[in-house]
C-alpha cells in the first residue's frame, strides 16, 4: 500500500503548536479517507452538510 503524507498547512503565530492538515487533502480531494493507529484502521468522512465523521 503506498502511503501519501499530505503537507500540513504552514503554521503561523496564531496558530496552534500541531500540525494542521485540510480534510480534503486527506481525501484527495473524495469524501471518505482511511486513518491508521495502533493497527487499527479508521474512516475520516466529509459529510454533505460539510462536518467530519471519524469511525472505527
Amino acid at each position: 500500500m503506498n502511503q501519501i503524507t499530505p503537507e500540513p498547512v504552514v503554521a503561523t503565530a496564531t496558530t496552534e503548536a500541531f500540525p494542521t492538515y485540510h480534510a480534503e487533502d486527506l481525501t484527495r480531494g473524495g469524501i471518505q479517507a482511511r486513518i491508521l493507529l495502533n493497527g487499527q484502521i479508521y474512516s475520516l468522512r466529509i459529510t454533505r452538510a460539510g462536518k467530519l465523521i471519524l469511525t472505527k
